[in-house]
This record gives C-alpha cells, sequence and structure tokens, in this order.
C-alpha cells in the first residue's frame, strides 16, 4: 500500500490515492495543487523519512469544495463581577481529493553496520 504523509495549514495528514481531506482554504474550487511538504513516503513496506522533507516526493490533489466549518463557541467568565463574554468562530475550509502520489528517484537500502564494527578514534583527553 502506497501512502504519504503531508504537511499543510500547520498540520500533518496521512494521505494515500482517492483520500478526501478537510485542510484549511487554500484556493478556488477545482483548482489542482501539487503539496510538496512530503514528510513520509511508504512504498509496499519500504517506508523513507524526509529530513524535514522529501524532496523528489509530490502529492497530487483536487479542490473539490470549499465551505465553513463546524462553528466554535469561545466564552470568557470572570466570578464576582458580572463579566460574560461569548463569541463564534467558524474556520474556512477547503476539501481536497488526493489524486496520485508521484515519486521521483528512488533511493537505494544503504545497510548500516552494527556499533562494534565503527572504527574508534583516539581521542586524547585533557588534562585536569
Amino acid at each position: 500500500m502506497e501512502y504519504a504523509i503531508v504537511k499543510t495549514g500547520g498540520k500533518q495528514y496521512k494521505v494515500s490515492k482517492g483520500t478526501v481531506l478537510e485542510v484549511d482554504r487554500l484556493d478556488e474550487k477545482g483548482k489542482e495543487i501539487i503539496l510538496d511538504e512530503v514528510l513520509l513516503f511508504s512504498n509496499d513496506g519500504q517506508v523513507r523519512l524526509g529530513k524535514p522533507n522529501l524532496p523528489d516526493v509530490k502529492v497530487k490533489a483536487t479542490i473539490i469544495d470549499d465551505f465553513k466549518g463546524e462553528k466554535i463557541r469561545v466564552s470568557k467568565f470572570k466570578s464576582k463581577v458580572r463579566y460574560r463574554r461569548v463569541m463564534g468562530f467558524r474556520a474556512h475550509m477547503s476539501r481536497l481529493e488526493i489524486k496520485d502520489i508521484i515519486s521521483g528517484k528512488e533511493e537505494k537500502v544503504v545497510k548500516v553496520s552494527p556499533v562494534s564494527k565503527i572504527k574508534k578514534t583516539n581521542v586524547k583527553k585533557s588534562p585536569k
């Protein structure tokens, strides 16, 4: 199974081909966008991590809809002073459909030698 972890709007989402997700408002409806902040990519059990991003992996998505999120009620209250305030907030959101995960070059699997086989260098200790 092929999936990726994408960062957009300060949040991270796990996406695969055909996934529909709701993110902060991006652009106008019907436009095709490319999400290039890919943090992790997995393909058939091989996982690649970015440091912090993977430069050769991109996610292609289409904006299906623009809408307002659920209303959040925020209230302020101070006891014994008769101070009460209620405010509301609705975030502007976009609904994305993931069309494809584009992977550039395939990285070679690097074998890591055990710690015991690593050559130790002579380090001179400083006098006290």
